[in-house]
């Protein structure tokens, strides 16, 4: 098995590392097994679908994460849904998306992540997105970011290190799959973004990360579980996510005490080279 080897994390971050690694890839081998059989499907209070592959990936995440790191808060999709939420965040806290691309489950289209991330003072500094369609895990940490495929069984085999590019003169933006808006339309016809990628889930952040692509505008609303794991992969292969006046997002910040307080602001993620300049919004 290989295991993303970070010296400078805390709470022995090797072995917490590999605990969410394992929890990662078992919460994809259960999200396939209903994938492929099927499941019942249920409608939350604001209309959005879960699913019981969502349930289950989530329970095998909580159980680890009680077992790696009971210390630490752990903020997760659905227990904020169902109303629990930590009383005290602190410095540090879990985000946890299940089955981030819960629409993209439902169609079929593979498009969907299992999204871990560990949060300190705002910032994402540790993150596991794993695309189990794809047999694809990203890691992001302080020794930079990983790409590490897994066989049939989804089990852990070979990575290679990855690293977000400048953009070229012709960037290439990646947009949401199921929530492309007027807004972002506008966006990319006023920039001249030509090339276009419209991707589900947290793979927007990866593709970003690897060096397949260069911009991610997202306009209207995102919960900080979506976005936190695919950030810290994002920032440790070189790139950023901020706010649209140039300041990094941040995780936590607003929380209180409701799904609400975790929403996030409209923002863009972009590569290595700094925030590009933009005409507008």
């Amino acid at each position: 098995m290989t295991v993303f080897h970070s010296q400078k994390a805390e709470l022995n971050g090797n072995a917490l590392l590999a605990a969410l690694q394992e929890a990662a890839l078992a919460a994809g081998r259960v999200i396939m097994r209903y994938y492929e059989d099927g499941c019942a499907v249920y409608s939350k209070e604001d209309q959005s679908p879960v699913t019981e592959a969502d349930r289950a990936a989530e329970a095998i995440i909580l159980a680890a994460l009680a077992t790696a790191a009971p210390q630490i808060p752990v903020v997760a999709e659905e227990e904020a849904a169902a109303g629990r939420l930590p009383a005290q965040l602190g410095r540090k806290f879990f985000l946890i998306d299940p089955l981030d691309g819960t629409r993209e489950f439902l169609k079929r289209n593979g498009d969907f992540t299992v999204n871990i991330a560990l949060i300190d003072n705002g910032a994402p500094v540790l993150g596991l997105v794993y695309a189990p369609t794809r047999n694809l895990l990203y890691l992001g940490g302080p020794d930079g970011a990983v790409e590490l495929h897994t066989n049939a069984g989804h089990e852990a085999q070979q990575a290679r290190m990855i690293a977000a590019r400048i953009a070229p003169p012709d960037p290439v933006a990646v947009c949401s799959r199921s929530h492309r808006t007027a807004q972002t339309d506008r966006f990319l016809h006023g920039n001249r973004l030509d090339q276009f990628i419209s991707v589900g889930s947290s793979l927007k952040f990866c593709m970003i990360a690897r060096g397949e692509a260069d911009i991610y505008p997202r306009f209207g609303p995102t919960m900080e579980w979506d976005t936190a794991a695919g950030d810290a992969v994002l920032r440790a292969a070189g790139g950023m996510t901020a706010t649209f006046d140039g300041v990094p997002l941040t995780y936590g910040r607003r929380a209180d005490g409701t799904m609400g307080g975790f929403a996030n602001p409209d923002f863009i993620a972009y590569g290595a080279g700094g925030m590009p300049v933009f005409a507008g919004r």
